[in-house]
């Protein structure tokens, strides 16, 4: 952090640090990079610049400096404790986190109760011990403190893979497949964890790869049990042909995509919404599919059972997506707030009194939808065939029976269109003749930003395929995107969809989210016509 945060302390702020590694170098910190061990010295005028003098900068910025021997302590409390100096040592992050928290004048007891969350065993016991350890001693308080806002009952905390994970279990779902990737593994490990909702048991399988969690999840449902998958990038690209088949044979499947830093490995551990494209067109052919996006914990909650209805009425793939900043963010929401929403629809054949035997699975319909029965129902046979085919599912190549079945699937994008409430479609926050367009975790960013905004408009788009009619919201207006992506996808969809011209592209694709001061930056600099066309955000650490 000495060398690291340098500018990310505020005037005023304050500093704490183990006065033990004053005396190291930038070049010498193991888990410093060396363009910012580079960046530091050339900053300082010097070769290897020492921590000592990083700190002597803080100093003149206004920071105040808290040294605490942090090993020291692990020692002296390890000794007092009978615990070997190396055991001790293992805590030093609860000392660390004490010492913080004890400085802010923070209570001790949630701290104690949050390490019994996190910890078991004499692990727990040798952690409390450390931590009341701490708060035994005398520090200076510091001018700002945090103090307990006080427990208010009825609240639950989730992440935001945590959110989206009880939100399906609330839609219905009662088969998740995944193959581990980050970020996406958390929702699907929680899901494990929690599995019994209303007296079912959701079955969740780890796969051997992408492939067979996609095809697994489209047999799945079609024995008509709510089925989705959860991936990232690298096995989203593998799960394409899967989502293809399903499209073809009118299998209702969800897609959880949690979006991070790419292409290929990429940024892992870092956040993006580079995948909006993809999602919308990823795989060979045309079929029709819903691409959702959720901006807080809140929308992802409400949207996986969205995704999971919406995937039932139309009998088609929903993609639903997330990022990494949305799956690792964590709020206190008002249990009242997490609704299980009334969401119908479906269309399920009834079966036959006369027994077995086929029957027209893709008959016709004015909204695109055939009547649903399970595979393996009494009176409910027909083909499956990734093939094109005819109303029953046999291969063909006929040409009125092509024609018909593109028009009818693609006719399912129509209808949702006009069913899909606009509230679930996009939410105009307030408008203006500058308006800002976003989607995904951009929401809270730039509603905060409105604050300081008089004049600029928000429009925030969730429903992003099939995209929604907002040309005449956007009539007449300076339209600005901002998004965390290279090239400006949602700009590019804009333009695509209703041959409106968007003047700035806001865009940052450095895995860090954007804050509400760049925001605010670079929507003054877009108003004070100081901004170019496309303006790249670039802080973070």
């Amino acid at each position: 952090t000495l060398a690291r945060h340098l500018d990310q302390v505020r005037p005023g702020g304050a500093l704490l640090y183990d006065p033990k590694v004053l005396d190291l170098t930038v070049h010498k910190l193991p888990m410093l990079d060396h363009r910012v061990a580079d960046a530091l010295s050339e900053r300082f005028g010097k070769l290897d610049p020492s921590l000592k003098e990083i700190l002597q900068a803080y100093v003149e910025a206004g920071v105040q400096p808290l040294p605490y021997p942090f090993e020291e302590v692990a020692d002296r409390i390890g000794a007092e404790l009978g615990v070997p100096s190396l055991q001790a040592r293992r805590t030093l992050n609860t000392i660390a986190v004490a010492a913080s928290l004890h400085f802010l004048g923070f209570p001790l007891e949630p701290l104690l109760e949050a390490l019994a969350l996190q910890f078991k065993g004499k692990v727990l016991e040798l952690n409390q011990k450390v931590a009341e350890a701490v708060y035994r001693e005398e520090v200076p308080r510091l001018p700002f403190q945090l103090p307990l806002n006080g427990y208010e009952p009825g609240r639950v905390y989730l992440t935001g893979a945590q959110a989206a994970a009880l939100g399906k279990l609330a839609g219905g779902l009662r088969f998740q497949t995944y193959y581990p990737i980050s970020p996406a593994t958390d929702e699907s490990t929680y899901l494990e964890a929690h599995s019994a909702f209303q007296g079912a048991d959701v079955a969740v399988v780890q796969t051997e790869d992408e492939i067979a969690a996609v095809t697994m999840a489209v047999g799945a449902a079609l024995t008509g049990a709510k089925a989705a998958t959860a991936t990232s990038g690298p096995g989203f690209s593998l799960m394409a042909e899967g989502m293809g088949f399903a499209g073809m044979i009118e299998a209702p499947l969800v897609v959880t995509l949690y979006q991070r830093g790419g292409p290929s490995t990429g940024l892992p551990t870092r956040t993006e919404q580079g995948d909006l494209m993809f999602a919308i067109r990823g795989g060979h052919g045309e079929y029709p599919r819903l691409v959702l996006a959720s901006g807080d914990i809140l929308d992802a909650f409400l949207d996986a059972q969205k995704a999971l209805a919406w995937a039932w009425r139309y009998q088609t793939v929903v993609v639903h997506l997330l990022d990494k900043f949305l799956a690792s963010m964590a709020q206190s929401l008002p249990k009242e707030a997490l609704k299980v929403l009334s969401l119908d629809g479906e269309k399920r054949l009834t079966p036959r009194k006369e027994g077995f035997g086929p029957y027209e699975r893709y008959a016709p319909s004015e909204d695109g939808i055939s009547p649903f029965i399970p595979i393996g129902t009494p009176g409910g046979f027909y083909w499956m065939t990734s093939d094109e085919h005819d109303l029953e599912g046999h291969i063909t190549e006929d040409i009125p029976l092509r024609e018909y079945q593109m028009e009818k699937r693609m006719q399912k994008l129509k209808t949702a269109q006009e069913e899909i409430p606009l509230e679930d479609q996009y939410t105009l926050y307030r408008d203006g003749e500058v308006l800002v367009l976003g989607w995904g975790t951009v929401k809270g960013t730039l509603l905060e930003a409105l604050d300081h905004l008089p004049g600029v408009g928000y429009l925030h788009l969730r429903l992003l395929w099939p995209f929604p009619e907002i040309g005449p919201l956007l009539e007449g207006k300076r339209l600005i995107t901002v998004e965390h992506n290279y090239s400006g996808q949602l700009a590019d969809l804009v333009q695509q969809e209703t041959l409106k011209r968007v003047h700035h592209r806001i865009v940052k694709y450095n895995g860090r989210p954007i804050t509400l001061d760049e925001a605010v930056e670079a929507l003054e600099q877009v108003l004070a016509g100081r901004a170019p066309e496309r303006l790249v955000l670039r802080r973070g650490v």
